[in-house]
């Protein structure tokens, strides 16, 4: 089941689907970063959350963008976006710590690098691989 057509029968196209599922992720991690802390949601929930959400969104946008691709090569496409990512957070110059510095930089590229950034993008990218296995499995009809 590596490989799959880009569409399911009687579904929406999986681009589609992806796309949603993306929105979605992004959607729930502008809530958490926009609301958490005000609803007292404990730091660590908000921070490494948001980065789990962060990981996930990586993984299904990347699925939408190649879909003929195993959702194998695009966990370690997701990873390798997301760890690149975090390590140009090590890389200063004055017009991207700027927008670093506003609230887009902020989502997108982050401010400080992070260890635990780059384990809470693993782990939203290893829970969207194995959301995305059985959500095609389940459709398809065979077994992850």
């Amino acid at each position: 089941m590596d490989k799959i057509k880009a569409t399911l029968p009687g579904n929406l196209p999986l681009r589609i689907r992806r796309f949603a599922i993306s929105l979605t992720i992004i959607a729930c991690g502008l809530v958490l970063r926009l609301t958490g802390y005000e609803i007292g949601l404990p730091y660590f929930f908000v921070k490494y959350g948001g980065s789990l959400l962060w990981g996930m969104m990586v993984f299904w946008l990347l699925a939408m963008l190649l879909p003929s691709r195993s959702i194998r090569r695009v966990a370690a496409l997701a990873l390798v976006v997301a760890a690149l990512t975090e390590f140009s957070r090590l890389y200063h110059t004055p017009w991207l710590d700027s927008f670093r510095l506003t609230f887009a930089g902020a989502l997108l590229l982050g401010r400080i690098f992070s260890w635990g950034n780059i384990l809470a993008y693993s782990l939203g990218i290893i829970i969207a691989a194995v959301v995305e296995t059985r959500l095609l499995a389940s459709r398809l009809g065979t077994r992850p």
